[in-house]
């Protein structure tokens, strides 16, 4: 028997279930023995829940192992990433409703800038407005590569979405983000055979596009990442029995919360406006992801002050939460973002579980120092929705 197939027999009708995924919350101390971003933020409610609820670590995926966003969020869901990869063009396009089809591949695209050697000076293009980006975009629809239908759809930001349709098309093809200024984009590469045709494709697209950017002040060329086909994932509902609902501002975890049977409620633009959509759709379903970013966008930023206040922003949502009473309350990351890298990291994730169901440990205090030693212990992140379904009562007793 599967873990899918252990949980899919037990499940059982229960409480209602929030989880709030803070992006890349874990963090690292700036110099040794200082305290991480988490640490060094004012967080009496996210505290204050500790003391009443129980602590852990997740691991993402494996130990050591860094993930991406996608893989992150996919282990909180309980899909084991290593058995469901999905790429993150996928993702953005299922975000922003995009009809992904059986012949399509999906590229998630950043705009970047580039001097005059062709060398990358800013990954993310200053991360112009998305007003702006919009309409960088709209020059791209003049790109025509032959037997193949080209869409370019914009998503936030720097961010936006390229999707080749055609017969004979792979989706394994590598980034072309070198993932560091002061080199050239990558060429496009396939992984193998099936997928030959449309790393050709994209070199073309490539090719044509920076022909049409040259002239941008910013966005004067771009990157190529997460190349992928359509995966078929299990639904939430299959699974747990959940009516589940996603709540989110940014467009790619939309599409993974949609790839996974989440319905998208709301269209908040901030985390206040979140919170305002999970009350106003209390009473509609049984489980509610909650997504903020910009822990992660600061980590990234290699800003370890911004990201503390990021933290404090987060922090004073948690009584709005807390006061629906939600049978189990979730609060985690997808990875760790620590300043001090300015990316991604293999780093647990600070996790806490509040239910009456919870057995209280020692912790005093939402933190990786507090969750190193709380009752949960370690463990994979693929789990994390089977304890939540416990302690909100919705798991069975398995065996006599």
């Amino acid at each position: 028997m599967t873990y899918h197939e252990l949980i899919k027999s037990l499940k059982t009708d229960g409480g209602k279930i929030v989880m709030l995924v803070s992006d890349g919350i874990g963090g690292l101390p700036m110099t040794p023995g200082g305290k991480t971003e988490l640490e060094a933020a004012n967080t009496p409610n996210l505290d204050a829940l500790a003391k009443k609820g129980v602590l852990g670590m997740s691991i993402p995926i494996l130990p050591g192992i860094t993930p991406g966003s996608g893989p992150g969020h996919l282990g909180l869901f309980g899909y084991d990433p290593l058995d469901y990869p999905i790429g993150r063009g996928v993702l953005e396009a299922s975000g922003i409703a995009f009809p992904v089809g059986p012949d399509d591949v999906c590229i998630r695209c950043n705009f970047c800038t580039v001097d005059e050697a062709g060398l990358i000076t800013d990954r993310r293009a200053g991360r112009i407005p998305t007003e702006e980006s919009a309409e960088v975009v709209k020059l791209l629809r003049a790109v025509s590569i032959p037997g193949v239908e080209v869409f370019v759809e914009p998503v936030k930001e720097h961010r936006f979405v390229v999707v080749f349709r055609g017969k004979g098309l792979g989706g394994n093809v590598a980034d072309t983000d070198p993932q560091k200024t002061g080199l050239a984009p990558l060429d496009p590469v396939a992984g193998d055979e099936a997928s030959q045709k449309t790393a050709e494709v994209a070199k073309e697209f490539f090719n044509q596009a920076k022909k049409i950017l040259a002239g941008q002040p910013k966005a004067n060329c771009l990157t190529m990442r997460g190349f992928a086909t359509k995966p078929n994932l299990p639904s939430y509902k299959e699974l747990y029995g959940l009516n589940a609902a996603a709540i989110a501002v940014y467009p790619m975890y939309k599409g993974l919360a949609s790839l996974v049977g989440m319905e998208l409620v709301g269209q908040p633009q901030s985390l206040k406006e979140e919170i305002e959509v999970l009350k106003e759709n209390w009473e509609k379903y049984d489980f509610f992801f909650v997504h903020f970013k910009y822990t992660d966008s600061r980590g990234e930023d290699g800003d370890f002050d911004a990201k503390v206040k990021m933290i404090e922003e987060l922090d004073q949502v948690v009584p709005d939460i807390a006061a629906l009473n939600p049978a189990a309350l979730v609060v985690t990351g997808d990875h760790s973002t620590p300043a001090k890298m300015a990316s991604h990291s293999f780093h647990p994730v600070p996790t806490m579980i509040v239910s009456d169901l919870a057995r209280t440990d020692a912790c005093t205090a939402y933190s990786e120092t507090e969750a190193n030693r709380g009752g949960l212990g370690h463990f994979q992140a693929i789990y994390l929705m089977s304890l939540a379904m416990a302690h909100a009562g919705r798991l069975g007793k398995y065996g006599a």
